[in-house]
């Protein structure tokens, strides 16, 4: 591994050193790409769009995201940016590299977590699309045009993630191949109408799985907190080391979001019928209440009281989606019948 390991560091020295001028444009996918964009930016645009294929993309992002938990416990992947020193292959002659805000990711390098997800969500997402475009047009040239932004996307991904030194190349693929695959199965197993106690169930399958699986593999010797350790090491400013990027942070948003699902259809199954502009109006007030609820500070310590309340976070992150938005928006619109 240590010659892969090598030439990925060199593929992303050539390519901070070729495209610094689009560093813009990196940083920009590597947000776009982040699991919680899932959540919070293509989970609103999908449900108001389409509400299967708005559920889908909940149901798929936490289930993928969650696969890529246990994944990555089990490759031990490292990551190029606490490589380079930790390896100590280049006293010498260092690259020539640099780190970004998001470059200091506290998991476990493979496979990579945004390829992953974000191949598994908008495979969902351009196949709604393609499908949508050829039922109304019969056109296959047209109902390619998804596949070929699906594709661009994952590729932009993919390098961004190489750019800003949060993976190799071989993980970025192993992620991207992954999240195909998974896309395409979760997608056909839509939980849409299930019963409360379905949700409630797989949620606790998430935690009780991981918790479970996580003693087991410290059981036998095995500490799976060594990432974290390098990461606080190794990262250019100890700031950039978050509790939000950890596993457990992403074990706890996954199974918040399936519990919420589960209620948001709970509370009002079926939603709402509102015509286009309600539903775009949902849109923005969605968009704006996520973006607060994303950006509010949680107590750091102690962590277990964190994890708690980043649950909460996301489990609430369907309800404003599928209820209390599109409620408040119904309320307000809705004409009052005649006598």
């Amino acid at each position: 591994m240590e010659t892969i390991y090598v030439q990925g560091i060199r593929t992303a020295e050539l390519l901070q050193s070729e495209t610094k001028k689009y560093e813009d444009l990196w940083l920009f996918a590597t947000h776009l790409g982040d699991p919680k964009a899932a959540f919070l930016i293509v989970f609103p645009l999908a449900f108001y769009l389409h509400r299967r294929t708005g559920v889908a993309v909940l149901w798929v992002a936490a289930v993928s995201e969650w696969l890529n938990l246990v994944f990555k416990w089990i490759l031990f992947g490292q990551r190029p940016y606490w490589w380079i020193g930790e390896s100590r292959l280049f006293l010498k002659n260092p690259p020539q590299v640099q780190q970004f805000q998001s470059t200091c990711e506290t998991g476990p390098g493979s496979p990579s977590g945004h390829a992953m997800v974000t191949g598994a969500v908008w495979w969902v997402v351009a196949s709604s699309l393609a499908s949508f475009l050829h039922s109304r047009t019969g056109s296959k040239v047209l109902a390619a045009v998804p596949y070929l932004f699906y594709t661009l996307l994952l590729t932009v991904v993919g390098l961004s993630r190489l750019f800003i030194l949060a993976h190799f190349p071989h993980q970025v693929v192993a992620g991207v191949l992954t999240g195909i695959m998974l896309g395409v199965f979760l997608n056909r197993t839509v939980p849409e109408g299930r019963l409360l106690l379905f949700f409630l169930c797989s949620s606790l399958a998430l935690l009780l799985g991981a918790l479970l699986m996580y003693a087991g593999l410290e059981l036998v010797g095995i500490d799976l907190s060594w990432s974290i350790s390098l990461a606080k090491r190794w990262c250019s400013k100890s700031e950039w080391v978050r509790m939000d990027t950890a596993p457990f942070s992403s074990l706890n948003r996954d199974a918040g979001a399936l519990l919420g699902l589960g209620l948001a259809q709970f509370w009002k199954p079926g939603g709402w019928a509102l015509p286009w502009v309600p539903k775009t109006l949902c849109l923005a007030l969605s968009s704006l209440a996520l973006f607060h609820i994303s950006r509010f500070p949680l107590p750091t310590i102690p962590p277990l009281l964190f994890y708690s309340l980043f649950f909460l976070k996301y489990a609430i992150v369907p309800q404003v989606v599928m209820v209390v938005v599109p409620g408040l928006v119904h309320l307000l619109t809705a004409k009052p019948k005649r006598d």
